[in-house]
């Protein structure tokens, strides 16, 4: 049965009038602004949305209309998106780091009329590209600081829409009532725009009924409690940031909250103590090699508690892993380890009180992952995909693994093909993409079954298991199986790698691509007393290529023979999205880099030395320009006798 009541809760915004009515003084939405939580309850959640759907009335929003939000995570940018669904509008919220370049691409797409931006800077992007939007009528802005004596005509301040609104509400009294009676299930609440790793960005049509019932089949195999905290510092561009600080805040009546600034997010974190916490394998990976650097900076006698109690908790966890039970002096050292360390390390963290935690988006390394569980964290993976509503399995509390994404969620059915592709249908399976209609029917099959993209297989437990996208996986020459993201995930753990690219594909064996982390990298040479001027300076220096090397031994040695890695350069610049080289949700465009860098490739399998690599460089306002330099290879000098014999 349904967690709300289908007649009164079929959208979002009533969902949202349903919990200023029933629960009118709990907290809705938080925002940090000058270092203090400001609370709306949802009555005045209730009240803003209200507000400003009729101040876009006014401003001649109408049913189909669409609006598009810039900016970081603040309740007024979720405000604007509920007000235009309650018109029957859609909502379109876009990347904040977005080069123009994509800007224009998506709203000319989505047909956006009305942008609501965060601040100055995001004003000043929108106006540079008023000339190419065609349908842009209106430009409102949240922060007026540094907007004063802007005169453009397209130009509103968010509170001067409020106005409007509550002035409308008298003219036209029960006007928004009706308007929100008007929804239905099936009306579409967003687009959501994939994150491209194959091309231009898909706008993926996701309806009310979707997102709620993606949302009740999640809360009905997690612990969540109405009033739970939830930090909500995702792009709000990803669908996983809606999923739950819309569909899973209204659905369950959690809290959102908006931490201060991107740079504060770590800070509020640790203030905030969320109750639960999803977070993409870049942020684990962040947190891990934050832990790393701080244990590396104690003192010796610190250093050697730390490592004591880490390697415990590690062969602890896989031994739980493993069905084995512990010893006396093992749960002992757990509980001492408790106190000294695994506490305080999840304190800093901000993850005292958070009774579950997931990853997604994007596979975690089973190292991170294991990190993270030996020192109370209760980690799991989630699986979903954009088309899916954000949302397809997750894993049980006692049914942690790093090598599976769980059961999938009530409500929803999921196969394998006889390619060993991962299908699904259910109520979460969204309704197309807009204006893309023979790209809909090479997702959806005519009988309702999602094409995810994936490979994967069911364990004997009825786990999901995710191998690899489908077209990423290959082989070796030799026939063995080639999954890249597996052996990346293996090589980012080490605090000095950032990024990892892994080609072998047809290949006789398996080199790498890296870009260092350059503050952890960093901090190494200076303790070293190795001077740099840039990050292409210190990543040619042949040291780092020695440090490097080293990390990418430790790889290996948990890697079979045939996947490890032979060969491997440093690149003189770190991957980036305003190149097109990874997503905005930070996954490598494979199909990109390996056009881009098919020089370095051919280098790798011809036995040389160095590469000269020239390449362009996209600027935030659009601005190319182009770096050259010659790059050293490094590796298995055995590489090149396994390639003449394959």
């Amino acid at each position: 049965m349904s967690l709300v009541d289908e007649a009164k809760t079929s959208t979002l915004p009533k969902l949202l009038q349903r919990n200023a009515e029933q629960y009118p003084h709990g907290a809705g939405i938080r925002e940090k602004t000058r270092g203090v939580w400001q609370t709306y309850d949802w009555t005045a959640y209730r009240d803003n949305v209200r507000d400003f759907a009729l101040g876009l009335a006014a401003l001649g929003f109408t049913r189909g209309d669409k609006l598009s939000v810039v900016g970081d995570n603040r309740p007024q940018l979720y405000f604007a998106q509920l007000a235009a669904q309650a018109l029957g509008g859609v909502s379109v919220p876009v990347y904040q780091d977005s080069i123009a370049a994509e800007l224009v691409y998506v709203l000319n797409h989505a047909e956006t009329s009305i942008i609501v931006a965060e601040d100055q800077e995001q004003v000043d992007k929108a106006l540079s590209l008023k000339a190419e939007l065609p349908e842009l009528r209106w430009i409102i802005f949240d922060d007026p600081r540094g907007l004063a004596f802007y005169d453009d005509p397209l130009l509103r301040s968010f509170e001067s829409v409020l106005e409007e609104g509550r002035a409308f509400a008298k003219a036209h009294p029960g006007f928004f009532e009706a308007e929100l009676e008007k929804g239905a299930p099936d009306d579409i609440a967003m687009f959501a725009y994939t994150s491209g790793t194959t091309g231009n960005p898909k706008g993926a049509m996701i309806s009310h009924r979707n997102m709620i019932e993606a949302s009740e089949a999640f809360i009905e195999v997690n612990e969540i409690k109405p009033g739970d905290n939830w930090l909500s510092y995702l792009p709000m561009a990803w669908l996983g940031d809606a999923a739950f600080t819309i569909g899973m805040a209204l659905v369950a009546r959690l809290t959102a909250n908006c931490p201060e600034s991107p740079e504060t997010v770590q800070r509020d974190l640790r203030e905030l103590g969320p109750d639960a916490m999803l977070a993409p394998p870049r942020i684990w990976e962040n947190m891990l090699t934050q832990m790393q650097i701080k244990a590396a900076d104690a003192s010796p006698m610190k250093r050697r508690v730390y490592e004591h109690f880490r390697a415990l908790a590690e062969r602890c966890e896989l031994q739980q892993g493993d069905g084995k039970p512990l010893s006396f002096g093992d749960r002992l050292g757990l509980a001492l380890g408790e106190i000294l360390v695994y506490g305080p390390v999840r304190d800093q963290l901000g993850l005292r009180k958070a009774r579950w935690c997931y990853t997604g988006g994007a596979p975690l390394g089973p190292d991170t992952y294991r990190f993270f569980r030996s020192f109370g964290v209760n980690l799991k993976q989630v699986y979903g995909a954009t088309e899916a509503s954000a949302l397809i399995s997750c894993q049980p509390d006692a049914e942690a693994n790093p090598n599976t994404v769980g059961r999938p969620i009530p409500r929803i059915e999921v196969t394998i093909d006889d390619r060993g592709e991962v299908l699904l249908r259910g109520p979460n399976v969204f309704l197309g993409y807009f204006k893309q209609d023979e790209v809909t029917r090479e997702t959806i099959t005519p009988d309702g079954w999602l094409k995810t993209g994936d490979a994967g297989f069911f364990d004997k437990q009825g786990h999901l298991v995710i191998i690899d996208r489908a077209k990423d996986v290959g082989k070796l020459s030799d026939g063995s199986a080639f999954a890249p993201q597996f052996i990346e995930n293996k090589l980012k753990f080490s605090p000095y790698i950032r990024e990892a690219v892994a080609f072998g594909d047809q290949q006789p064996f398996v080199v790498a691509m890296i870009a260092i982390d350059l503050q952890t990298v960093g901090t190494w040479a200076e303790k070293h007393g190795l001077a740099y001027t840039s990050y292409m300076d210190l990543s040619r220096k042949p040291e780092v290529a020695a440090l490097v090397g080293s990390e990418i031994a430790k790889a290996n040695a948990t890697l079979p023979d045939v996947q490890q890695v032979k060969r491997y350069l440093l690149l003189n610049k770190e991957l980036e999205a305003d190149d097109a080289e990874m997503t905005r949700t930070r996954k490598v465009r494979r199909r990109f880099v390996a056009q881009k860098y098919a020089s370095v490739i051919d280098a790798f399998y011809s036995g040389q030395s160095s590469v000269d690599v020239t390449m362009e460089i996209t600027f935030e306002d659009g601005r190319k320009s182009t770096l050259g330099s010659t790059i050293a290879i490094h590796g298995d000098a055995a590489a090149e006798p396994a390639r003449r014999a394959a």
